[in-house]
């Protein structure tokens, strides 16, 4: 017997047109490429975007043909999110600080017919466009006035399109499992892979990034998603706030800490999202300027490790929440949330540190386990480390275009798991904390070391604005730890001093053989670190036993 509910497809024009008719005075708030602000609420952008499904179905875009963006956040590429999706055709969002040629890479095996850009990234699209196969259409997402000089071929103005078109549109209904999103992987080795999220995917995702242990979204909230559209689909926040009706808060190309900071004021942000660089940034300026947070109350923080110190010093210095969380393009990309539960309540506060700089517990639709190199399941119990593997609705099942085979791995059920490169341990309350990623993990004779245990204690001292540890060939113990580390302006530490600060803190194995002192670190294009560019900038390294 089946129960007798409404057969409602979970499609994603749903979620604008229910912030429309819910919370249609609420705004969305965009720092300009142009310069300025642009202001305007749900029901407006509801509007401009059936305008613009109108105008990509004149251009000849159909379902379930891909379009992609080379946008910042702000206004016109939310409408782009949900007028692409919403009409069955399918956004790629491309992260254009990327290799030109893994762009190039992209565009093409993602067949898109049309890129719409900033223009911020127009000498980039006037470089390019003569190597993008398929792409039929180039539209600068700006006005007649600010249209760019370069020479883009077949180029048309975002705003002319829409002033040609009407905003009478019904959303078509489909499967919801139709495709919706596609998401490229950095491409650290080989060439990127695409995950495909459908209607479904991101509607679930959506409802389980607003619960209270997640982002926590509420209709009088005022979010401003620093970690970019083009980023796992900003993780989600565009689908969850229009979900909600709060109040979004788009930054524009200014992510330095002055022009956050100040947005964060005069808009009375209440939550904020982005990766751990992004707010060295702005808590280095409001120190240097001895500022505080008047409306800030919560932020969540991911992307890759959050040092501990970060967490203490926007907690216990600046009274901003910090949940941890992690996830994976993979996965949508939200997996856990780092928070406490009823029975932490009375834990003195290091102990509730220790459980805040674990990466938090699965949210509702994500499941974990962790498995040794046989494959065989290890025990929750905290101690033991495996390799992290993931299931639910939001997690692929497969690369677009069958790309690497099956990645799936089958439990003795037959049900089958994505593994996701973690070196994780997981404890009986299912809170993960991660060791390594499993390429970045050092063995030193035979034994584990956590690389971002070791680069949390150093980013702890004073004096040590970012650190990074890598494995270093070892001539009698296979791998050593080093301390890649830069000095906070003003400060000055040495070697002696850094490995000193270890001293009761680790296991005495585990300390670092050697600093090295650098002016910067590498970065990958999502603000993570690049173990990768740091392994090969010091390729010629030895140790002193090696020397």
């Amino acid at each position: 017997m089946q129960g007798l509910m409404m057969d409602m497809p979970l499609l994603i024009s749903d979620l604008i047109r229910h912030a429309d008719r819910h919370h249609g005075s609420a705004e969305i708030v965009s720092r300009t490429v142009e310069g300025g602000m642009h202001r305007y609420t749900y029901r407006q952008a509801h509007a401009r975007a059936r305008r613009l499904a109108n105008a990509l179905k004149r251009l000849g875009v159909a379902p379930p043909e891909r379009v992609a963006t080379l946008g910042w956040n702000g206004f016109r590429h939310f409408e782009i999110y949900y007028a692409v999706a919403g009409s069955g055709a399918v956004i790629h969002t491309i992260n254009p600080r990327l290799f030109q040629e893994q762009i190039v890479y992209m565009a093409n095996h993602a067949e898109d017919k049309a890129v719409f850009f900033d223009l911020t990234f127009a000498p980039l699209v006037e470089k390019i466009a003569p190597q993008l196969k398929s792409v039929r259409h180039f539209v600068a997402m700006t006005d007649r006035a600010h249209m760019p000089k370069e020479r883009v071929p077949n180029l048309l103005c975002y705003e002319e399109l829409l002033e040609a078109e009407s905003d009478e549109l019904d959303w078509p209904s489909f499967d919801e499992r139709t495709a919706a999103c596609l998401c490229y992987t950095s491409g650290t080795t080989g060439n990127p892979k695409g995950s495909l999220y459908s209607h479904r995917s991101t509607l679930l995702h959506a409802y389980g990034a607003a619960l209270p242990d997640s982002f926590g979204l509420m209709a009088r909230d005022v979010v401003l998603p620093v970690v970019p559209m083009f980023h796992v689909n900003a993780w989600g926040i565009p689908y969850s706030a229009a979900l909600t009706g709060s109040k979004l808060v788009f930054p524009g190309p200014h992510l330095d800490g002055k022009s956050l900071y100040e947005l964060f004021e005069t808009e009375g942000v209440t939550m904020s999202a982005g990766v751990p660089t992004v707010w060295l940034g702005v808590l280095n300026y409001m120190r240097e300027n001895k500022l505080r947070f008047s409306t800030l109350t919560r932020t969540l923080i991911g992307g890759s490790a959050c040092p501990p110190a970060m967490i203490r010093t926007l907690q216990e210095d600046y009274g901003v929440e910090v949940r941890h969380g992690w996830g994976m393009t993979e996965m949508s990309p939200l997996g856990t949330v780092s928070r406490l539960k009823a029975k932490h309540k009375d834990l003195d506060k290091e102990a509730k540190y220790a459980l805040q700089n674990k990466v938090g517990f699965p949210i509702f639709g994500v499941d974990t386990r962790i498995v040794n190199e046989n494959g065989e399941e290890l025990p929750r119990d905290g101690k033991a480390f495996g390799d992290l593997q993931v299931r639910g609705p939001w997690v692929i099942r497969e690369y677009f275009k069958g790309e690497g085979g099956n990645p799936l791995k089958k439990d003795e059920s037959g049900q089958g798991w994505f593994p996701t490169g973690d070196v994780v341990t997981i404890d009986p309350d299912g809170y993960v904390q991660i060791t390594d990623r499993s390429k970045d993990v050092i063995k030193s004779g035979g034994e584990w070391i956590s690389s971002i245990h070791l680069e949390n204690i150093a980013i702890a001292h004073p004096g040590i604005l970012e650190a990074a540890v890598i494995g270093v060939q070892h001539p009698k113990w296979d791998e050593r730890p080093i301390v890649v580390a830069v000095k906070r302006p003003g400060h000055e530490v040495s070697k002696e001093e850094l490995l000193k600060f270890y001293e009761g803190k680790i296991a005495k194995w585990w300390m670092p053989d050697d600093v090295v002192f650098v002016a910067e670190l590498p970065h990958t294009a999502t603000g993570k670190l690049s173990k990768l560019t740091l392994r090969q900038q010091l390729k010629d390294y030895r140790l002193k036993a090696e020397r």
